[in-house]
């Protein structure tokens, strides 16, 4: 189903150009449709795709979502026309425009539903930004990741807040600092893809993975879950531990957490 097979008020509340959305079997696909311009980021499209993820994250039917693109490449980063645009801009515009990807990256990062990324083809600077703010990213061999941005005397600015956290200072600086392209298999070395997938699989892969969170865990206990993950790391230890601590004493009494315990004291699958 694509966004032509959606009802009218899903349209109108979406009124989408480059994004395609469809919610199959719990699973929301939210599919960059650029491919002209090798699906390239500007204001419009980052539009859209905070507009996509809002409306996943409060979409009753959907439980999971995954992020793809259609073309050959996954996203190659910045239109080059929009930067152009860019450099006509008073300080206080590109405050505006960065601050707008800034909320995209952040939204992701801690959107309340799990995000997969499902890396078709090459991710690049703002591409590769994307791949690195999901939950999950399987890619294919053949794609490429790089942070390119010092190569045209830009910055990685807000994609290496969450870099860092993702695979650490040393490969962060290592990507960052060279802006050099590194192939599916060292991303997945280094932390920042959690496995590489012959092209010909990659959906399949992605699909299982999605549908088996669906049926095998508590979307309210992934939910939190993530929260946590995204809170505890900038907390003073003991701080972070009394964080922890109270959290699990209200997961308790949550009816996810009683319903899961009698299922497993019973011996009975529970199909979330």
């Amino acid at each position: 189903m694509n966004l032509s097979d959606m009802n009218t008020s899903t349209e109108e509340t979406l009124a989408l150009t480059y994004i395609l959305y469809e919610c199959v079997d719990r699973v929301a696909y939210i599919t960059l449709n650029r491919p002209e311009k090798r699906n390239a980021l500007n204001a419009e499209v980052v539009t859209e795709l905070k507009k996509a993820f809002d409306f996943a994250e409060n979409d009753e039917a959907c439980k999971v979502i995954v992020l793809r693109a259609n073309g050959a490449v996954f996203c190659a980063g910045a239109d080059l026309e929009y930067l152009q645009q860019l450099q006509h801009n008073s300080f206080q515009e590109n405050l505006e425009d960065s601050t707008h990807l800034m909320q995209l990256f952040y939204q992701i990062y801690t959107l309340k539903k799990v995000v997969i990324a499902q890396v078709h083809g090459h991710a690049i600077a703002g591409g590769s930004g994307l791949a690195t703010v999901c939950d999950f990213t399987y890619a294919v061999p053949g794609a490429r990741f790089g942070y390119t941005e010092v190569k045209i005397g830009f910055l990685p600015a807000i994609v290496k807040i969450f870099l860092l956290r993702k695979i650490g200072e040393a490969r962060a600086k290592e990507l960052l600092l060279t802006g050099d392209l590194i192939s599916a298999v060292r991303a997945k070395e280094i932390g920042l893809v959690n496995d590489v997938i012959p092209d010909e699989d990659l959906a399949t892969t992605v699909r299982q993975l999605a549908e088996r969170l669906c049926t095998q865990n508590s979307g309210q206990s992934m939910e939190v879950t993530k929260e946590m993950i995204a809170m505890v790391q900038e907390m003073p230890l003991k701080d972070a531990l009394n964080y922890a601590a109270e959290r699990n004493a209200l997961a308790r009494a949550t009816e996810d957490c009683q319903r899961g315990i009698q299922s497993f004291l019973d011996k009975q699958p529970l199909s979330w």
